[in-house]
C-alpha cells in the first residue's frame, strides 16, 4: 500500500478591483447567462471542489450577493486600492496549513475555462515543485499555479505587483524551474472586448 501523500490544490479566484474605466464592476458582466465571477468560481469549484476562495474588495457587498452558497469560500480584502498584491497576500495568508499550491484565477478573463484550470492542475500534479503558467505569445501570466516554496515571495508582494511580476522578477531558481503551458486566447479579458486598453491584473 502506498504511503505517498497526495498534493493538495487550492484556487484564489481575485476579484477585488473597482474596474473604475470599465464604469461598473467587470465582475457582474454576464456572458452566456453567468457573471464572468460566476463563471471563474464554477470552473474552479468544478475542477477542486470546496478548495477554492474568492478574494472581493471593491463593491463587495453587491458581489457577494450574486455568489452561489457553498460553491467558494470569501475573503474580504479592506486594502484593495492598494493593488492586486494586497489580494494574493490575503488569500495566501489563509490557505490551508496542508496546501502544497495556489492556482490563481482572475475575474475577467471570459475565455478561461475549466479546460484551462484542468490543463494547468494535470501539469502540476506530474511536476508539483514547479510554477505552472499560461503563455501568450511571448507574455507569461495567469491563470497559474505556485508550489509552496513560492508562498513566501507572493506574501512579500505590494502594490501593483501580480502574479506576472513574481514569474518574470523572481530568484533564478524560480525561473529555471517554471514550466509554460501554451494557451493562446485565454488573456483577453472584457475590457478588450469593449476595445479599452488593459492594465494587466485590474481587476483583483
Amino acid at each position: 500500500m502506498s504511503t505517498h501523500k497526495a498534493t493538495t490544490l487550492h484556487a484564489i479566484v481575485l476579484a477585488a478591483g473597482a474596474s473604475r474605466r470599465f464604469g461598473s464592476p467587470k465582475q457582474l458582466v454576464r456572458v452566456d447567462g453567468q457573471s464572468l465571477l460566476q463563471r471563474a468560481v464554477a470552473h474552479a469549484s468544478g475542477l477542486l471542489g470546496a478548495a477554492v476562495t474568492v478574494v472581493l474588495g471593491a463593491h463587495a457587498a453587491e458581489i457577494v450577493e450574486t455568489l452561489p452558497p457553498g460553491n467558494a469560500g470569501t475573503l474580504i480584502n479592506r486594502n484593495w486600492q492598494e493593488g492586486i498584491a494586497s489580494s494574493i497576500r490575503i488569500g495566501v495568508q489563509r490557505l490551508p496549513g496542508a496546501c502544497d499550491g495556489v492556482m490563481l484565477v482572475l475575474a475577467d478573463q471570459p475565455l478561461v475555462g475549466s479546460e484551462t484550470l484542468s490543463r494547468l492542475m494535470t501539469a502540476w500534479r506530474r511536476q508539483p515543485r514547479q510554477i505552472i503558467a499560461s503563455r501568450y505569445g511571448s507574455v507569461t501570466g495567469v491563470p497559474a499555479i505556485f508550489p509552496r516554496w513560492c508562498f513566501g515571495d507572493l506574501t512579500a508582494l505590494r502594490g501593483d505587483q501580480g502574479a506576472h511580476h513574481h514569474l518574470h522578477v523572481a530568484a533564478g531558481e524560480e525561473l529555471r524551474q517554471r514550466n509554460e503551458i501554451l494557451e493562446p486566447a485565454v488573456h483577453h479579458d472584457v475590457e478588450q472586448a469593449r476595445g479599452q486598453p488593459k492594465r494587466r491584473d485590474a481587476v483583483a
